[in-house]
């Protein structure tokens, strides 16, 4: 039987939405202030330079410490008020079996077959020629961003990026939207796929990237079904970690090799592979979702027949 939220879902989402607004405000005036102090320049010429290909480590650096604030913090605060163990009620649970991990393995594959296939499809989508021109710009603006922080001369630079591109974004990402505000909207909608609908759209558009809009909001999807059924935080942070990783090690050979990586992050497959992809995807959910139940029964099994349950 569902026990009754100490706090309602709607206040949740708001609650939520506070903080992220709040810890957003008080990061983008701290990080520009020590990125103005280190780099002793004026506070408002702090992007331009972070920019720079000289200044890419701490580019990373504070990119890592605004996702910190603005996704991690909030859903820590809320996992508080809500529960006395607030990373087991984000998710947080050691048990988990090989078959999940090779699972998530593959898993990770079609996705990203999927999302390329979607990003064809993206690009088709007609828009109206000044919003065409803003969402350009924006997604110009972000490439400007990833490009400067994707700048690899050396392997230091390589494991420096998959820590602060990869590792910690997928932290702190699936914290918020799996671990927050999923579990808020499939439990204030009382549906799987309205809940994690929801929340694939609002993970999607807070990259603020039109281009990338299908493809992100696809990966959302598969993240949440993960978490869903496995209702462990770790193996949707696996895929959002292999994902970026592979686009992170991509990056770093082209630019090894000497080769533009504006033309790697522009990277579609044919829409066909999409199909096959979501196929391959329903098989592999159906596995999967057998293996989490099995998981989680045991989980059960385990904790109601430990020492301090059975003299309780």
């Amino acid at each position: 039987m569902n026990q009754k939220p100490v706090i309602n879902y709607p206040s949740q989402f708001a609650f939520l939405m506070g903080l992220m607004g709040v810890f957003v405000v008080l990061g983008s005036f701290l990080l520009p202030l020590v990125g103005s102090l280190v780099l002793k320049v004026p506070f408002m010429q702090v992007i331009s330079q972070l920019n720079r290909p000289e200044n890419a480590n701490l580019s990373r650096l504070l990119n890592t410490m605004a996702s910190f604030f603005a996704f991690l913090l909030p859903a820590l605060v809320l996992a508080r008020i809500l529960s006395r163990q607030p990373f087991a009620h984000l998710g947080f649970h050691a048990h988990v079996s090989s078959k999940q991990l090779a699972l998530v393995l593959a898993l990770t594959f079609c996705s990203i077959m999927l999302s390329g296939a979607l990003g064809q499809l993206n690009e088709w989508i007609p828009l109206p020629a000044k919003w065409y021109a803003k969402a350009k710009a924006m997604e110009d603006a972000y490439k400007a961003t990833m490009m400067a922080m994707a700048n690899m001369k050396s392997v230091t630079d390589y494991l420096l990026a998959l820590l602060v591109l990869a590792a910690a974004p997928a932290v702190f990402e699936e914290v918020l939207f799996r671990g927050g505000f999923q579990q808020v909207f499939v439990g204030w909608t009382n549906h799987k796929w309205a809940g994690i609908l929801i929340t694939s759209i609002l993970f999607s558009a807070i990259h603020f990237s039109y281009f990338g809009f299908l493809p992100r909001m696809a990966l959302g999807v598969v993240l949440g079904l993960i978490f869903y059924y496995s209702k462990n935080i770790w193996l949707s942070i696996l895929l959002h970690f292999m994902n970026n990783a592979l686009v992170v090690t991509q990056l770093y050979v082209t630019s090894r090799q000497g080769k533009p990586i504006e033309k790697t992050m522009d990277e579609n497959v044919p829409v066909w592979w999409g199909a096959i992809a979501v196929i391959l995807l329903l098989m592999l959910f159906r596995s999967f979702r057998q293996e989490s139940e099995r998981v989680l029964t045991a989980k059960e099994q385990s904790i109601h027949s430990s020492p301090e349950n059975i003299l309780s």
